[in-house]
């Protein structure tokens, strides 16, 4: 739907700049989209800004390692930074602006004001192992969706909880976007792309294909009949002990509510999140919906 540009995309640096250009875009009768991305951007993120640029007469990406949503010990400072080539991934899409601000620009007020994500969505599973975890994300989106006044904004299922998170906010916000869910997107080896992934040492890059791998059998399982969420948990969790991965959950959950079930049906996800080394990855395949992973032998 949108004109592609070539040209190095707007560069937005506060939020009252990326609500000035938003108003100029609808001024004109156009639609925005937004893709929220940390930045380091991988074909993941490229896949959520092609999908925006399909449907959408202006996008903007947003690159903002976000502080309120790290906790004490996790990897704020270290987590990559790659402004200069994710603008020129950006720019050779089309791209129509960045927004790029700083942390002094985000949450002018100290300590910023906060939401807090309520009952077992912001407590189970990843906020169970990063408390406040979503509190943080639900501050920085909802800035975020107020700032761009977009029509729609585009994540990714890797990230399934923060998916319904987000879904529910827009909802509960009253701000008319449309949250765009898009299937995880993975590399080669099968290990679903992640700025993360860049932490990893080569053997452990093979360890983590055990993720990957694990899901691929609780899919052919599935796909042969199998409906117990404990023998597919349990088809990843011998994946993952074979290479010693730390565990953190693997679960069989409901799409929409993300409660466990006990008879998976189609739709229905299963979320893995591990430790390989130091490095902790998220997983999610959704049961006959998505493809099973392919995993080198």
């Amino acid at each position: 739907m949108s004109t592609r540009i070539t040209e190095r995309p707007i560069r937005l640096d506060d939020p009252d700049a990326l609500r000035r250009w938003s108003l100029r875009c609808h001024a004109a009768g156009m639609t925005v989209g937004i893709v929220p991305t940390m930045g380091a951007l991988h074909a993941g993120h490229l896949s959520l800004v092609e999908r925006a640029l399909a449907e959408c007469d202006r996008v903007v990406v947003s690159i903002f390692v976000n502080p309120a949503q790290f906790g004490p010990g996790e990897d704020f400072e270290r987590y990559p930074r790659t402004p200069d080539s994710d603008l020129e991934l950006l720019r050779g899409l089309g791209v129509h602006a960045v927004f790029l601000p700083t942390v002094a620009a985000m949450y002018p007020e100290t300590p910023p004001v906060r939401l807090q994500v309520a009952g077992d969505l912001g407590t189970t599973l990843e906020g169970a192992h990063r408390p406040g975890h979503f509190d943080g994300v639900a501050l920085v989106v909802a800035k975020l969706l107020i700032s761009s006044r977009a029509e729609r904004a585009y994540f990714g299922n890797k990230d399934a909880q923060q998916s319904v998170v987000v879904t529910r906010l827009a909802r509960a916000l009253d701000t008319g976007v449309q949250v765009v869910v898009c299937p995880v997107v993975r590399d080669r080896d099968g290990l679903a792309l992640s700025s993360r992934n860049a932490y990893l040492e080569a053997d452990e890059r093979r360890r983590a294909l055990a993720i990957p791998g694990g899901l691929a059998d609780a899919a052919r399982l599935f796909d042969a009949g199998e409906r117990s969420a404990a023998a597919l948990v349990g088809a990843v969790r011998a994946s993952l002990d074979r290479v010693a991965a730390e565990i953190d959950y693997i679960t069989v959950v409901d799409a929409v509510s993300l409660q466990p079930v006990e008879k998976a049906g189609a739709g229905c996800e299963i979320l893995v999140a591990a430790r390989i080394g130091r490095t902790r990855l998220i997983d999610a395949l959704r049961l006959g919906l998505d493809d099973a992973p392919v995993v080198p032998g």
